[in-house]
């Protein structure tokens, strides 16, 4: 195992060189600037479209801007918000959070362009239905010259799509929460019985397509980030006193990264200071997964004829699952002090933070949130993985990939969390790079496509 955690880490130290933190946070930026800021400028107006001011039954598209929303956040809200802060924390301390900040704000904008090109750029399967994402507007919008960008995004996607972290940890928050605590001894068969029945609630729905998934999103996510953001809020309610100074240090330690160990800077650029930025940088797109190009395969769905509201509603992903669910967990675990007083990794340290702040009962209301993230989590991924080999194999193939995805559920259930993560971590740089590239090219066609709807916009409200 050991190999293996020394391959997958290696792997992704290549796979984020300092060239892909230029194109995800610089073009990002590129990306706000020549849109004018207009993530920011139209925040109530993408709330009106959420709401579904502006749906219509005929457009064209299967899902409804809520339900594309909820089904992008189920797969970003989970493991990455619970775990992936957690890990940042313990690895670099409070002043991770502030670039995981940092990309969410870039990430708006990411997002935004990227599901805005989904609509703008619908491509047809080989079953001639209407499908959207990072494949097809590299393909319809760049032309044939370009598809080998396209075929690099979707082999990476089916990799990317399958779902090690999330089963990873949901394998642990079991483990430690209930079996352990209450004398059952965790060995692999226990692992195998876990991953058993996430095969079996994950087959049922994945089987049944984008609308059975979408459906359970929009009913699982708003409640479970509902009683996610009261458990916290109870916590800090608990530790008030303590929230203004670590709040405060989120800021002070991000540039200078105490927690740090000489192994997690030597051989970066930058130094202590470029490590850091580095893992806020890979825990925030772990977290919302702007730029990566998952959520414009969701977003590519909705039922819209016009591609900037989608990339409106498409914005707000970031704002939730990042700036709202990761400082939750972030806070929580601060101020309860877990991240100074215990060596727990992952999910368990987020587990720890609860039990401290609601003793006897808090990490099992946790273990809640963490069973319904982690399987709506699953469910989506399921869909960005067959939309990938729809790609590639055409769309009577696609049936194969839920096969796989399912193997992989056992093969993550007894496998290290280090491997898993980095492997992923490796997986999405790889996706990010076509999935920029070619929005960073179609930049200014979007800026055209805003300028034109404001111009509508404006006559509809006349």
């Amino acid at each position: 195992m050991d190999h293996l955690n020394e391959f997958t880490s290696q792997f992704s130290s290549l796979a984020w060189g300092i060239s892909l933190i230029v194109l995800l946070i610089g073009g990002g930026l590129y990306l706000l600037i020549v849109s004018r800021f207009l993530p920011f400028r139209f925040f109530g107006h993408a709330i009106k479209v959420l709401r579904g001011k502006y749906d219509d039954p005929s457009d064209p598209g299967e899902i409804s801007h809520f339900k594309a929303l909820t089904t992008a956040l189920s797969s970003t809200i989970g493991m990455g918000n619970i775990a992936g802060v957690a890990l940042a924390i313990s690895i670099g301390g409070p002043g991770a959070m502030f670039w995981m900040w940092i990309s969410a704000i870039v990430g708006m904008s990411t997002k935004f362009f990227t599901s805005t090109l989904a609509i703008m750029y619908r491509g047809k399967d080989s079953n001639g239905d209407l499908q959207g994402g990072p494949m097809y507007f590299i393909t319809e919008g760049l032309g044939k010259n370009w598809k080998f960008l396209a075929v690099m995004f979707s082999f990476f996607g089916m990799l990317g799509a399958l779902p090690v972290v999330n089963v990873n940890q949901l394998k642990q928050a079991i483990n430690d929460i209930i079996l352990i605590p209450n004398g059952v001894e965790v060995n692999l068969y226990t692992n195998l019985v876990i991953a058993a029945v996430l095969v079996f609630f994950t087959s049922i729905v994945i089987l049944g397509g984008l609308k059975r998934i979408s459906n359970i999103a929009s009913k699982m996510v708003p409640s479970m980030v509902i009683l996610y953001f009261i458990l916290v809020l109870i916590i800090l309610v608990i530790n008030a006193t303590e929230v203004p100074k670590y709040f405060l240090m989120i800021f002070t330690d991000a540039f200078e990264a105490g927690s740090l160990k000489e192994d997690d800077y030597k051989d970066v650029i930058g130094g202590v200071l470029g490590a850091l930025v580095l893992l806020g940088i890979k825990r925030g797109a772990f977290s919302n997964e702007a730029g990566i190009g998952t959520a414009p395969m969701a977003h590519g769905a909705a039922k819209t004829n016009e591609p900037v509201r989608e990339g409106l509603v498409a914005m707000l992903g970031p704002v939730i699952d990042t700036l709202i669910v990761c400082t939750l967990t972030a806070l929580a675990i601060l101020v309860t002090g877990v991240w100074e007083t215990t060596s727990n990794n992952g999910v368990t340290l987020t587990a720890s933070a609860f039990q401290d702040a609601m003793p006897g009962y808090g990490q099992y209301l946790l273990m809640i949130c963490i069973f319904i993230f982690s399987m709506s989590s699953l469910f989506s991924y399921a869909y960005y993985g067959t939309k990938c080999t729809s790609f590639l194999f055409g769309a009577d193939k696609k049936h194969y990939y839920k096969y796989l995805y399912i193997s992989s559920i056992i093969l993550a259930a007894t496998t290290p969390f280090e491997a898993m993560i980095n492997f992923i971590d490796g997986i999405f740089a790889l996706m990010a790079i076509p999935t920029m590239l070619a929005t960073i090219i179609m930049a200014p066609r979007v800026v055209k496509e805003i300028k034109g709807y404001r111009a509508r916009l404006k006559s509809l409200n006349e």
